[in-house]
């Protein structure tokens, strides 16, 4: 699961960054206008994305539309907003976790993607992490 915070004091003041953490309900829309298209943060919390992404890891989302096979994004399927890697394969779409105690789900009706994961932030920087897609 993933839950989005913000106010004075926030997540990312702790971790010396400019991107601002938002405060929303995860089930009503981004927004309109130039906000919309700002990466924002959110709170990891559950391990069904474990090791690459623990409980309590903040992870940087760049809005987009769509995503590509094998990136992790944000995604609004079946009443619930959810943080997994998209994966296609022969056809399908899947949402993945990456802890395999957690199953993967079948995209088999409308879908909307928030954004994919650009940065993992963490405590220590050893944790800091960028993803760069081709």
């Amino acid at each position: 699961g993933i839950q989005a915070r913000g106010g004075a004091g926030g997540v990312c003041d702790n971790l010396s960054c400019n991107i601002p953490v938002v405060e929303m309900n995860m089930s009503d829309s981004i927004g309109s206008g130039c906000a919309e298209l700002e990466p924002y943060a959110l709170r990891v919390t559950d391990d069904s994305m474990a090791p690459e992404f623990w409980e309590g890891c903040i992870i940087i989302i760049e809005p987009r539309h769509s995503a590509q096979s094998g990136q992790y994004a944000v995604v609004d399927y079946a009443n619930d907003t959810t943080f997994r890697q998209f994966v296609e394969e022969g056809g399908r779409r899947y949402l993945k976790p990456l802890n395999e105690k957690y199953a993967a789900v079948e995209i088999t009706g409308p879908f909307t993607v928030r954004g994919i994961v650009i940065q993992r932030a963490g405590t220590r920087r050893k944790h800091h992490k960028h993803y760069e897609y081709a």
